[in-house]
């Protein structure tokens, strides 16, 4: 797509990294400080007219909800005053699989800071993107191809 790409895992916070190494889930605590920096990024990206493409385990809407308008998201559930940011226009991939193929995939990345044994505790956590988020859900049972042909076809089709 010749879109910049960023791996959310490559910002967490040493603090975070850490205690997932140290086999211990991150809490809304953890991660909403890093989910502000990511819609930073992504921000930035959209005010040089830049796509990007963002790799990142936003579990719950919320999290998805603070990657499109940022900390406030979280203050209020008001609506943007005129002047401020508009929403990022985010299309959110929901690659979904079952645990048991996503694990296997797990044991086989090497040099990751994040445990397999967090698998289970992030599927725990998981809100599947429904509406009126913008997504799509695709399988990642699919070869990587039809993965990649799915994902551009949705965008190109707008």
């Amino acid at each position: 797509l010749g879109w910049k790409f960023y791996d959310a895992d490559d910002y967490h916070p040493p603090e975070n990294k850490k205690k997932m190494a140290q086999g211990i889930p991150l809490n809304d605590e953890d991660r909403i400080p890093w989910l502000c920096a990511l819609h930073d990024i992504l921000r930035r990206e959209d005010s040089s007219r830049q796509d990007a493409v963002l790799a990142c385990s936003a579990l719950k809407k919320m999290y998805r909800s603070i990657l499109v308008s940022g900390a406030s998201a979280i203050e209020s559930n008001q609506p943007e005053q005129p002047g401020e940011h508009t929403a990022l226009e985010i299309l959110f991939v929901h690659l979904d699989g079952p645990i048991d193929v996503i694990a296997g995939r797990l044991e086989k990345r090497r040099g990751h800071f994040m445990p397999p044994e967090l698998l289970k505790s992030q599927f725990d956590t998981l809100e599947p993107p429904s509406a009126p988020e913008n997504f799509i859900t695709v399988s990642i049972e699919k070869s990587l191809p039809e993965i990649v042909l799915e994902i551009k076809n949705t965008i190109f089709q707008g």
